[in-house]
Order: C-alpha cells, then sequence, then structure tokens
C-alpha cells in the first residue's frame, strides 16, 4: 500500500500541475472545463461547484460500468485541486504565444503521464478518468477511443451550452485518448501484460485461421 501511494499522490499533484500550465497557457482549457462554464453560463453556479457536482454524475455512471470508487478516486478530488493551485502561484504567465503553446504542450504530456501513474496505482481512479477506464473494461473498447469518444461528447456540450472553446481544447479532446493510450500501459504493468496477453492472443488466433494447427512444440514455442 505504501509504493501504491507513493506513486498515487505524486501522480494526482503532477495532475493537477499539468492542469495549471494548461490554464495558463491561455489557448483553450480542457473539455470538462468547457462543460463546466457552459453549464455556469446557464445556472449561475459557480465553477468550481459544478466541478464538483459534474464529478458526482460522472460517479453514478460508473454504477451501469460496474466501476468502484477507490481511495484513489477520493484522494482525486482533495489533491489535484491544491495541484492547480500550486501551479498556478509557481507558473509565470506566458506572454508570447509560441511560448503558449509551450505552454499548453507541456501540460497535455504531464498530464497523460499522471494519469498512466496515479491510475496505474491502482487505487481507484478519478471519477472521469474511471469513466475511461469503464468503457474499456466493460466493453473492450480501446483506451484511447473510449478517452476520445468521452472528450469528444463532453466538448460538444459544453459548447452548445455557451463554454469557451479554443484550439487547445480541440488538441486536448483528440489527443489526450492517444496519449493515455501510451501511458497507461507504460507506467502499469498490469495493463502492460494484459495488452500483450491480448495481442498474443489475436496472433493466434489469426494463425489458426490462416493454416492447420500447429503441432505441439510450435505450440508451445507460440505460448512462450
Amino acid at each position: 500500500m505504501l509504493a501504491r501511494l507513493s506513486r498515487l499522490i505524486p501522480g494526482l499533484l503532477l495532475y493537477g500541475l499539468a492542469d495549471a500550465f494548461m490554464i495558463k497557457a491561455a489557448v483553450g482549457v480542457d473539455s470538462w472545463t468547457v462543460f463546466a462554464q457552459g453549464i455556469a453560463l446557464r445556472t449561475g453556479l459557480s465553477i468550481g461547484l459544478l466541478t464538483n457536482l459534474i464529478g458526482l454524475a460522472v460517479l453514478l455512471l460508473w454504477i451501469p460500468l460496474r466501476q468502484r470508487p477507490g481511495l484513489g478516486t477520493v484522494l482525486n478530488i482533495l489533491l489535484v485541486g491544491p495541484g492547480i493551485d500550486l501551479g498556478l502561484w509557481l507558473l509565470p504567465t506566458p506572454g508570447p504565444l509560441w511560448l503558449r503553446i509551450v505552454f499548453f504542450t507541456t501540460g497535455l504530456l504531464l498530464l497523460a503521464a499522471a494519469s498512466g501513474i496515479y491510475i496505474g496505482a491502482r487505487l481507484g481512479p478519478g471519477p472521469r478518468d474511471g469513466l475511461m477506464t469503464g468503457i474499456h473494461n466493460r466493453f473492450g473498447t480501446p483506451i484511447w477511443i473510449a478517452r476520445t469518444s468521452v472528450e469528444l461528447t463532453v466538448l460538444l456540450a459544453g459548447w452548445l451550452l455557451g463554454g469557451n472553446v479554443g484550439l487547445g481544447t480541440v488538441a486536448f479532446a483528440l489527443l489526450i485518448g492517444p496519449l493515455c493510450g501510451v501511458t497507461l500501459p507504460l507506467f502499469d504493468p498490469i495493463t502492460r501484460r494484459e495488452l500483450r496477453a491480448a495481442r498474443a492472443a489475436a496472433g493466434t488466433a489469426g494463425t489458426a485461421g490462416r493454416s492447420e494447427p500447429p503441432p505441439p512444440a510450435a505450440r508451445s514455442e507460440l505460448s512462450a
């Protein structure tokens, strides 16, 4: 548990720092913030309160996906916010457009890495990341497709409600899924082994469909 917490807590703080980089870049916020902004315009509620309410609503979507919250889910709420505040206090405000693009790109890459680190601790994903992994586990949907589909859906809803959409928002929605598809197996040995086993099984099935079954010795080598 201590080793897993040593991954979880830095991963969540890094997630908040990554958000701060993108906020400072001011070239477009992530899809969920656009969604919160849109609802805020319609209801008059604060974005901070709506972020919590949206997180609770997303947790309800976990029920049909058979996801269970864990310690990581709770700590996600407690640590990501302070990570954002610390990052906004430490980071300067970039001026030139090229520097703002660098800030946004840094934040996007850090956020993908942070997702892999803290989800890989296996103590429970955050509400939004749990939705991605829940779709992946329940339906076998590739991680990057699950994440991209969720981000695009939320982005469209937020934009229709009047949320602020920029080029950075579009880049985040399109790229975070493929990036998480790389970082999750990179930082999580269990996910990495599962992907290798799935590829091996697919390769074995393809070989069996094209030729006669191999002899026992060959099957042993193939399994190895």
